[in-house]
């Protein structure tokens, strides 16, 4: 089997009126998602030093740095903007692709799309079409790539974004499966530098990597066509032999669209993923028994094995350490009753009365005896009080995990308005967010992307 031509042959079928009606909500509510979360980014200093590096102040392009009132080439507008989508680990995830599948593809998109002039259609559709990719492409090679310490949101996250700028710039079916195999020598990032700024350049690199790539085999550029099953190809390099399983990208291919069942997961705190469902569980104790943080002797929390590998920090020495130190943020929702973005800003990590909380708090992975079955999402949660009372609860999984069990649409609104409004002030904020839900008869994406910039110089039409 040749998986390029297999998957190209895929891609270049899908077409914006074939798109079932809750695929095209479902892509609204990640774009709407992550373009909120790139905003709240966009200053952080991850991405403030790449821009430096750039040159960004004296460049010129056709694509906005999101904002501010710089342009870029599409290309680097698809690394800045990438690197601020990811910088505060507040964007969305995928449990299958076992990262972030949102902020590569659209920081590629979007950088693309004004340069090209698409419109609101052809980037849904060629949205919908790289999140099927990088996510039938995981189930492929995951957890044992995942387990392996590569970071699938980058690592997989360029095909995503290959295919999309492939859809959108309507290459044909050759060209699609040259630019993924171009893709697999552009695919990098390892999850030793998580908690770190190079966590989310992996998130930039890989957007400008996979628009890279199909804007190469647009002009003729050549890569190997069997680069993925090759024996010194992606799939045995990256994973090894026998870990894999290329008939998992093709089963059911679209049957039903990935954005659609299982979906997207919102994240609720602006920390690592692997957190949340233990923190939905102590905020759940903490207001159904009105506990003081005070009379707290101790928490006990169990995760699984994979997600505390990377969360067990019990003391971290950075902002970005925090937001995947398990002890820290549980401290935070015991201490507040939530876990928001202030907690990861400046010196919040060293607060001495959250280091304080952070001594009383334990954590191991879960075994059977908490779970009968391998929910890699699920957390157990027992408080104990200094009076020797005990509470305890136990989820499945966190709330905007899937569609099954997605965030409300008035959180999700919420989290958008407190992303951007730290931008932008609440007329511009909710024109953006209406422009978003109206994606589908927006002539141009220009007219959204300039509301995404510092200065906008016209008010959007349909």
């Amino acid at each position: 089997m040749n998986v390029s031509n297999e998957i190209a042959s895929r891609i270049v079928c899908f077409r914006y009126d074939d798109l079932p009606e809750e695929a095209i909500r479902a892509a609204k509510v990640a774009i709407l998602d992550t373009l909120g979360v790139a905003l709240a980014g966009s200053h952080e200093l991850a991405p403030t030093i790449l821009g430096h590096v750039l040159g960004e102040e004296s460049s010129s392009g056709t694509s906005v740095v999101f904002g501010t009132a710089h342009r870029m080439t599409c290309l680097d507008a698809a690394l800045r903007n990438g690197t601020a989508a990811h910088a505060l680990d507040f964007d969305d995830v995928s449990d299958a692709m076992g990262g972030h599948p949102s902020a590569p593809v659209l920081a590629a998109l979007f950088a693309l799309g004004e340069k090209i002039n698409a419109n609101g259609q052809q980037i849904l559709n060629a949205f919908v079409t790289g999140f099927e990719t990088e996510i039938r492409i995981a189930k492929a090679v995951n957890f044992h790539h995942y387990n392996k310490g590569w970071h699938p949101t980058a690592t997989l996250g360029v095909f995503g974004a290959a295919a999309a700028c492939a859809r959108l710039l309507d290459l044909n079916e050759q060209q699609v499966a040259m630019a993924l195999s171009l893709s697999v020598s552009m695919a990098a990032g390892l999850k030793a530098n998580f908690g770190t700024m190079t966590k989310p350049l992996h998130v930039g690199n890989c957007a400008r990597s996979g628009l890279l790539a199909a804007l190469l085999a647009s002009e003729g550029f050549t890569a190997a066509l069997d680069a993925f099953e090759h024996k010194q190809g992606f799939l045995t390099v990256f994973n090894g032999p026998g870990t894999f399983d290329t008939g998992k990208i093709f089963d059911h291919w679209a049957d039903p669209l990935e954005i659609v069942s299982p979906g997207v997961a919102i994240k609720q705190y602006p920390c690592c993923a692997s957190t949340h469902p233990a923190i939905d569980a102590l905020i759940q104790i903490v207001h159904a028994n009105n506990i003081d943080p005070e009379s707290v002797s101790k928490i006990d929390a169990w995760i699984h094995e994979r997600r505390l590998e990377h969360t067990n920090r019990p003391d971290p020495q950075s902002s970005m350490a925090a937001k995947f130190s398990l002890q820290y943020c549980l401290a935070r929702a015991l201490m507040h009753g939530k876990v928001v973005l202030e907690h990861f800003e400046g010196q919040a990590f060293r607060d001495s009365q959250t280091r304080s909380t952070m001594q009383r708090v334990k954590v191991a992975p879960y075994t059977t005896d908490h779970f009968d079955f391998d929910n890699a999402y699920g957390a157990e949660v027992k408080v104990t009080l200094c009076d020797s009372r005990v509470y305890s609860a136990k989820l499945d999984g966190p709330l905007g995990q899937s569609a099954a069990n997605p965030l409300p649409v008035t959180a999700l609104k919420l989290k958008f308005e407190s992303c951007a409004g730290r931008i932008f002030a609440g007329e511009r904020v909710l024109e953006l967010q209406n422009a978003v839900e109206h994606l589908e008869e927006l002539s141009s994406v220009r007219k959204l992307s300039i509301l995404m910039a510092s200065s906008p110089t016209t008010s959007i039409a349909y």
